[in-house]
């Protein structure tokens, strides 16, 4: 149960963090311009600025005051009856029944998939590879960030690739590999394998746990969805760091993943973001359990 001055501080606080991560893509998207980096959060993923900044306090919290009111017209809300110092009171909250009976094949998924990759050990040996393989085999200005140039130039990317196993268990990564680059990958991974291949050391399955906590929402509290963000966020700049692009003009120093000293400085901070992602799995976990009993099989 939250007083109205408590959640309101929250959710201010909630806004202005939201305003200061998304403050560069904002002022970009109005003047159409793109950034390799920092856009893939919201070009790849579907969420808005706009609804991350929208506050929820998560399921089994009970908001008072009468702007709280407000939030029943917003989907899965409605009037909860609580005890204050004694007496009934009427309050808002997450009407995660309804979330359940609306979203019950997500929350299965999300749970299933949640479940199976925090079961298996980290996998540490891709190197990064699926950014390499996305560009294998590709003319000048066939590559996707086709305003950046490559480190290597094309001859010497795939030369990387040819001389290094790749190793991809991300269908969402390994579906954007050039055609001559699917072979050359050790598995085959499809949408339906997702909950059979995930592993807790793939940085997409790390990023994608945004993804995860913003389709529960608002049975998601928003502070748990701002650290997925945030974690996504700082895995991405790695990923682009170990990409063959060339961004040093925008500040990002490449992880050379073609030489050994590369490889373990992305291998270490591969297992810092693993461990960094575990209680947040563990988070999202439970915010499935909220709506589990209503879950469609």
């Amino acid at each position: 149960m939250l007083r109205e001055e408590q959640w309101r501080a929250l959710e201010r606080a909630h806004e202005q963090r939201v305003d200061e991560l998304t403050a560069g893509h904002r002022q970009r998207s109005a003047h159409a311009e793109k950034h390799p980096v920092e856009d893939f959060l919201f070009t790849y993923y579907s969420h808005r600025p706009s609804q991350l900044r929208r506050w929820h306090p998560g399921a089994d919290v009970v908001l008072l005051g009468e702007r709280a009111r407000d939030r029943l017209g917003w989907r899965w809300y409605r009037e909860v009856d609580t005890q204050v110092d004694g007496q009934v009171v009427r309050g808002i909250g997450v009407d995660a029944d309804a979330f359940g009976a609306d979203r019950g094949t997500t929350v299965a998924f999300v749970r299933d998939l949640v479940t199976a990759t925090a079961g298996r050990p980290a996998q540490l040996g891709c190197f990064g590879l699926h950014e390499w393989a996305m560009v294998y085999g590709l003319a000048e200005g066939e590559q996707r960030h086709d305003s950046w140039p490559l480190r290597l130039g094309h001859a010497g990317t795939d030369a990387v690739v040819e001389s290094r196993p790749i190793r991809c268990s991300h269908y969402d990564a390994f579906r954007f590999f050039t055609e001559r680059a699917r072979p050359l990958n050790s598995l085959q991974p499809s949408r339906s394998q997702q909950v059979d291949l995930e592993q807790p050391g793939c940085l997409h399955a790390g990023m994608d746990l945004y993804k995860w906590a913003y389709k529960l929402s608002p049975l998601t509290p928003s502070a748990l969805v701002l650290q997925c963000f945030e974690l996504a966020r700082d895995i991405r700049v790695l990923d682009m760091q170990a990409s063959p692009y060339d961004l040093v003009d925008l500040g990002y120093e490449p992880v050379r993943i073609e030489t050994p000293e590369g490889r373990a400085e992305y291998a270490a901070r591969q297992r810092a973001f693993a461990e960094r992602a575990r209680p947040l799995r563990a988070a999202l976990l439970h915010t499935c359990s909220q709506a589990a009993h209503y879950a469609r099989p």
